[in-house]
């Protein structure tokens, strides 16, 4: 049983491979026929390049706004070790509660 498995697997994978280079033979050939079909038309009925338009630009996102209340843990950390005053601290924290 296991060798007709492998038989057949083998089969499948030569078959595939049989036909995508077929196919890609096929795509190449057209392609061939499209140009010399191409070079021997006449132009005096060249259609008008087509434009793509511009890319849109889009605005970039705002960064997300961190929890208040994140802030004044930071704000408060930095309180105790000593980097801000209480002044300081008082104004930071305000700033965050009137947003």
């Amino acid at each position: 049983m296991p060798g007709l498995l492998r038989g057949v697997a083998r089969t499948a994978v030569v078959a595939g491979t049989a036909t995508a280079v077929s196919n890609r033979v096929s795509r190449r050939q057209a392609g061939r026929w499209a140009e010399q079909s191409a070079a021997q038309a006449p132009q005096q009925y060249a259609p008008e390049p087509q434009y793509a338009p511009p890319p849109q630009q889009y605005a970039a996102a705002p960064p997300p706004e961190e929890d208040p209340i994140e802030q004044l843990k930071e704000l408060a950390a930095l309180k105790e070790q000593g980097i801000l005053t209480e002044a300081e601290f008082a104004q930071q924290k305000a700033r965050i509660l009137n947003r």
